[in-house]
């Protein structure tokens, strides 16, 4: 089967979650991501997560599927001239380091495309290349503070924290993909290679696009949590989910569905804007009743009066739902050495094409050698290479 980037080469030196996110979606649809890592080490999220599953744990092994492993000294002569021959004839390079490492490396784009004029240079940081917080480090957790995403609490009235999944770190990572995937279009109409850069930041204002704009034209918050016929309810069982919107009168529907008299009908709700003013009176008559049923029940009503509303779920209850597996979002294969990988599948469905496991995650300079190979290397030369530590 053709895959939509077959041939291309990428030169992977990210690590952690943006960069490897990135550079996996690219080698789930064909392209040979060749994975650059510090000997005896290697990417970061091989440690120090979980401690007691060693290099190859799940953090690793959920972002480095379908990639070839090489662990090399960068600050060597040999190990960077081993580099140097990987890009001549690569097509993307990608790192996700803080701005200024890859030029200290004699890596930045004018060396690289010095001698790959074709190259598409993609990198990812923390809030860009330059500008005030340039030379800060890149973490998912800066960038949902820095943003203002950390602040827009669906409840004014709970504290400020930490949303527990890395949502700056994915999104920005599939803005790279989509710049890199542009990147290659551009050169396959001009035969132009050229700079990618994204930023936890600008994705994070990126992903913040209908409540910024309401901010800087009309100074008003947006919020679609404190929407007063919407939100999160515990029942006498569990929690379910409502939203009270995209119907001529939301609120007459979840009456009827939960048996009580049509609210719409008094004055203080009889609009959207008087409901926003008695947000807390009508949640809290919604939230009375919902306790005197069970979710199954309430779910069941609501559903039958066409109102959105679902349950709230744990992870491992979404992973256990049939439509995970009708939508074949978990995958198993081999890690070697006996170890079954179960993760998560590409969430992207395509009629003519679709994603398979060419490659497991690999192992710490699991590829070295056969590399160095395909580039011309000698055996004897590759033994040099790794008895220097120059190559793992």
């Amino acid at each position: 089967m053709s895959r939509p980037l077959d041939g291309v080469t990428v030169i992977d030196f990210t690590q952690v979650m943006l960069g490897p996110s990135c550079t996996q979606a690219l080698g789930d649809f064909g392209a040979d991501v060749i994975k650059i890592e510090r000997p005896g080490s290697g990417d970061l999220s091989r440690r120090g997560v979980l401690a007691h599953t060693g290099e190859d744990n799940p953090v690793f092994l959920s972002l480095n599927r379908n990639k070839r492993g090489i662990a090399v000294d960068l600050s060597t002569d040999a190990g960077r001239s081993v580099i140097l021959d990987l890009l001549r004839d690569a097509d993307v390079v990608v790192s996700n380091f803080r701005p200024g490492v890859m030029e200290r490396l004699g890596l930045d784009y004018d060396a690289v495309s010095a001698i790959n004029p074709r190259i598409i240079w993609a990198a990812g940081s923390g809030f860009g290349p330059s500008g005030p917080y340039a030379h800060k480090g890149g973490q998912d957790i800066l960038g949902q503070a820095y943003s203002g995403v950390m602040k827009r609490l669906a409840d004014p009235e709970h504290p400020v924290s930490i949303y527990a999944t890395p949502i700056a770190d994915y999104t920005a990572g599939q803005h790279l993909v989509q710049g890199i995937l542009l990147a290659l279009l551009h050169r396959e109409k001009t035969g132009e290679g050229q700079k990618v850069e994204v930023s936890l930041y600008n994705s994070m204002l990126a992903m913040q696009m209908q409540e910024a704009t309401t901010r800087l034209m009309y100074d008003q918050e947006l919020n679609w949590a404190l929407m007063p016929l919407s939100g999160c309810f515990p029942t006498a069982d569990s929690e379910i989910v409502i939203v009270g919107a995209f119907k001529p009168n939301p609120l007459r529907d979840i009456c009827a569905a939960l048996e009580l008299p049509d609210l719409s009908l008094e004055e203080r709700f009889s609009n959207l804007e008087l409901l926003k003013e008695n947000r807390r009176e009508i949640r809290q008559l919604i939230a009375d009743r919902l306790k005197e049923g069970t979710s199954e029940r309430w779910l069941a009503a609501l559903e039958k009066h066409d109102v959105l509303c679902g349950p709230v779920r744990s992870l491992a209850e979404a992973l256990a739902d049939p439509q995970t597996a009708h939508n074949n979002m978990i995958i198993e294969f081999d890690g070697g050495s006996g170890q079954i990988v179960k993760t998560i599948a590409s969430p992207i469905a395509m009629s003519q094409v679709a994603p398979e496991i060419r490659h497991t995650p690999p192992r710490l300079g699991e590829h070295s050698r056969e590399l160095l190979n395909g580039l011309g290397y000698d055996t004897t030369r590759i033994d040099e290479l790794v008895a220097s530590g120059a190559v793992q």
